[in-house]
């Protein structure tokens, strides 16, 4: 009995604090749905698709309103306009990360992903220097690329035509790109701590994409129950484990005059700055932000592929297109390069629309204002959660007609060049999107062109290995195609 008298008091004061926080705090933010006390807004957003909740509440309240998640305001920015102006125009107004009580607990603030302030300065402006002096943007990275995709298609081979899930391979490839950055070796595919380091990344994903997280982040208590964060927690440990087993490794052989890869140069900061004892240069944020380095060109690469690929089989005359060009600018008998990308527009341009369509991150993780912000004639006190949909830029009508479509038109213009838009938010704006843009396009770009030119991508004539995908596109954003779909994809066996 007393225990129900104490949570009826409890909730209770919820309620009060809730209202009254609402009397206080909801006039001044922009307008939108009246939350409900405890639930907020949750009930009236699609946890599967929140971004066609957005589209749908944008229409009503405007291309900025507020939403709760829980008890806490939620700023919610749609359209081109609105996102340009809070996240590149004003970008140090919103330039902070807001965390859940999940993200916190493995980030620390440490890293480049999920830090704030100083030390997302330092660790990003570091490590941004070091992975360009690496070859990160550069011919080096090419080659090193190039390498790593011969792998992937002496790995292919080994199939002699069975059936087999290509995922784990997909991801191999810019998986190990940027191990020869930052380790300064590669891994083999069999590798079982390899296997089980890339599985946990795909595995982190589909938990932080999941309804369960989504309601860990609007009611933290629920982290101290039983549930799949737990999991997560789990794999980011052995994550960790595996990264630091192989910076263990640098610091037996570390020559100060003489840096190899990342950890070696990221060492020898913590050497010179050993003494300073508000250093951003410790070893939890070496852990951390190789794993962020990791996180933020693996999972995104492989999925563009993998969808891609999709996407060839579903449009094949789309295919054809890209055939004809790779044989006639790059031919059969030498391995692509960067520069081909200048001659290449119909391909260059398939790539992009395959990012715009499948939305892979139609809404980054939250920001918080770092200040008090005048926007568009509405108060945002400092600390409030900024969630930015990209969804209604990469499919904005005006920009991209039909953009339900799949349509590499899009990114061409009337005489068949190139035509790049600054609607093209793959993954986020301004200088948060910094670190996935110098890690990702290049692989993508050479990781296309590397495996077409060995034959017909998916024609029939040829001998094939079949590629089985299990899809969960709703979870990702993806609303062309059902939940839990098994698609065949097939390409030449060499």
């Amino acid at each position: 009995m007393a225990l129900f008298i104490f949570l009826g008091i409890w909730l209770s004061c919820l309620v009060f604090l809730f209202l009254w926080n609402q009397h206080h705090v909801r006039r001044k933010l922009p307008p939108g749905p009246t939350p409900l006390p405890i639930f907020g807004n949750i009930l009236q957003v699609g946890v599967k698709n929140i971004s066609k909740s957005m589209c749908m509440l944008a229409k009503e309240y405007g291309p900025v309103f507020t939403m709760y998640l829980g008890m806490k305001p939620t700023v919610v920015l749609y359209g081109y306009e609105v996102l340009k102006e809070a996240l590149i125009d004003r970008g140090e107004e919103f330039s902070d990360k807001m965390h859940s009580s999940m993200l916190s607990k493995v980030s620390q603030g440490l890293g480049i992903v999920f830090s704030n302030g100083e030390i997302w300065k330092q660790t990003r402006r570091f490590s941004l220097m070091v992975l360009r002096s690496m070859g990160m943007g550069k011919r080096t990275i090419e080659n090193r690329i190039q390498e790593e995709v011969v792998y992937l298609l002496e790995a292919l081979r080994k199939t002699n035509g069975s059936p087999c899930d290509p995922s784990f391979l997909l991801a191999c490839v810019p998986c190990n790109v940027i191990s020869s950055v930052i380790f300064q070796h590669r891994f083999d595919y069999s590798d079982e701590k390899f296997q089980k380091f890339i599985e946990n990344f795909h595995t982190k994903i589909e938990i932080l994409a999941s309804p369960w997280a989504q309601l860990c982040s609007a009611y933290p208590v629920l982290y101290y129950l039983p549930g799949i964060h737990n999991k997560f927690l789990k794999d980011v440990t052995e994550q960790k484990k595996f990264i630091l087993m192989e910076i263990n490794r640098h610091r037996a052989s570390l020559n100060l005059s003489n840096p190899q890869d990342f950890i070696d140069y990221f060492l020898i900061k913590m050497e010179k700055e050993k003494h300073n004892e508000k250093s951003e240069f410790t070893m939890d944020n070496l852990i951390v932000t190789i794993g962020d380095l990791f996180g933020a060109g693996t999972e995104t690469t492989s999925s563009t592929i993998k969808y891609g690929l999709l996407l060839l089989l579903k449009y094949p005359e789309v295919t054809a297109k890209i055939q004809e060009e790779i044989t006639r600018v790059i031919g059969r008998h030498r391995r692509p390069c960067m520069q081909d990308r200048n001659h290449m527009p119909y391909t260059d341009a398939v790539l992009h629309e395959i990012q715009r369509y499948i939305d892979f991150v139609p809404i980054p993780l939250p920001r918080k204002t770092t200040q008090d912000v005048e926007f568009r004639g509405y108060h945002i006190p400092k600390g409030t959660s900024v969630m930015a949909c990209l969804t209604s830029a990469l499919h904005d009508d005006k920009e991209f007609p039909n953009p339900e479509k799949f349509d590499p038109g899009h990114f061409l213009d009337e005489k068949g060049n190139f035509k790049k838009s600054d609607y093209f938010m793959a993954f986020s704006a301004g200088k948060q999107a910094l670190c996935s843009y110098v890690l990702g396009p290049r692989k993508k770009s050479l990781y296309w062109r590397r495996f077409s030119p060995h034959g017909d991508v998916l024609n029939p004539d040829q001998h094939f290995t079949a590629f089985y995908f299990k899809t969960s596109c709703q979870s990702r954003g993806h609303r062309h195609n059902p939940s839990s779909t098994w698609f065949i994809v097939c390409a030449p066996t060499l």
